[in-house]
């Protein structure tokens, strides 16, 4: 008989095994395929195949089998970060006509009945092969070098995670434009981006008990690390749905901030003015510097001092991300768990130009 402890068992351990596999991929690109522009194709052994891809069909396996009735596939390749559209790489260019005859914008048997849209692709010339969207993933804090952000994985056993899952489970949601969350300790305002600290609405629950008193960990980390904590939000992101570019309120929090992420994984990415930060690597596009990290189920995060408070972060809205040379599904729901101690003065910040605080003093200062 199958029993749920033999699931969660199978289930971490696929997990452990993917993340292990991951650890060990080198960080070499994927080939880079396009469509190619205007009506004009050449025959080539790539396949631009559209409404196809992990988040729409199950794995690059599937994929790659259901193409391999028209010849041997060298590679099934993201096409980009959508999961919605692949490159399909045979080792000839009559498979690769074959496969376009019997497949374009007909119903794949073997996809479920999937209506695939198919052109010949061309590689890119590997100098266009980094585009600006593109954004290295690391799977540690100390690869990131940011200063003040941090990363412990398993922060939280399997069973806790189930335990957290099912407490929240059990309490209101209240419902914001694509997510669900919870407050406790103190509401935080959406609208002002802001607390209102003379409104407490009671201590921090006793569930998450599992993990208050795990904070302590990062202090053999970051010594200066606020363990002190009496505001929680817990937010409940559906598959696709990120978090826009912010930096928590100055005024709002102290400098340490505690995430943990339960039930799904999630890319986790940091900006930072070109013009304020040093562009110390290539992980810059536009204006910004653009560094990326991989958040596992059960990981917490921390976010300190300059990380905290001069670099915005974000989650991007994607069904599936690229990490490393792997594309991962992000599950059907992520719950993060995010600490933080409530600030009752002004903030006096080593980053003024990023700090509320500091900047309506200067206002009223210059009056």
């Amino acid at each position: 008989m199958d029993t749920a402890g033999g699931k969660r068992e199978r289930r971490s351990s696929a997990l452990f095994s993917l993340f292990t596999t991951l650890r060990r991929i080198c960080i070499m690109g994927l080939p880079k395929f396009t469509r190619p522009k205007g009506d004009h194709e050449e025959l080539s052994c790539n396949l631009y195949v559209a409404n196809c891809g992990p988040a729409v069909v199950r794995t690059l396996d599937c994929i790659a089998s259901a193409f391999s009735s028209y010849g041997t596939v060298k590679g099934v390749y993201p096409a980009d970060e959508s999961g919605c559209r692949v490159i399909v790489s045979y080792c000839d260019e009559s498979s690769a006509q074959s496969a376009l005859k019997a497949l374009n914008q007909n119903p794949c048997r073997d996809l479920g009945g999937r209506v695939l849209h198919i052109r010949y692709s061309v590689e890119r010339p590997q100098c266009q092969v980094r585009g600006t969207d593109s954004v290295q993933v690391y799977l540690e804090a100390s690869e990131l070098n940011i200063p003040g952000i941090y990363l412990i994985h398993d922060f939280v056993s399997a069973q806790e995670e189930e335990q957290l899952l099912a407490a929240v489970d059990a309490r209101p949601w209240h419902s914001l434009a694509k997510r669900r969350v919870q407050h406790y300790g103190y509401e935080f305002c959406y609208d002002i981006r802001n607390v209102n600290t003379h409104q407490q609405l009671g201590e921090l629950p006793s569930f998450v008990e599992c993990i208050t008193e795990k904070v302590p960990l990062f202090r053999k980390l970051h010594e200066a690390a606020d363990i002190s904590l009496d505001q929680l939000t817990v937010n409940e992101y559906p598959a696709g749905v990120g978090l826009s570019p912010h930096i928590d309120t100055h005024s709002a929090f102290e400098g340490s901030i505690y995430s943990l992420s339960l039930s799904g994984s999630c890319i986790m990415e940091f900006r930072a003015s070109v013009g304020d930060r040093d562009t110390y690597n290539s992980d810059y596009s536009s204006n910004f510097v653009r560094k990326a990290i991989y958040l596992p189920p059960r990981s917490m995060l921390l976010l300190s001092g300059e990380g905290r408070y001069a670099w915005q972060h974000y989650i991007p809205h994607h069904k599936v991300d690229m990490v490393k040379n792997t594309m991962i599904r992000r599950s059907s729901r992520r719950v993060s768990f995010t600490f933080r101690k409530v600030r009752k003065g002004p903030c006096q910040c080593d980053y003024p130009e990023f700090c509320d605080s500091q900047k309506v003093k200067q206002e009223i200062g210059s009056h």
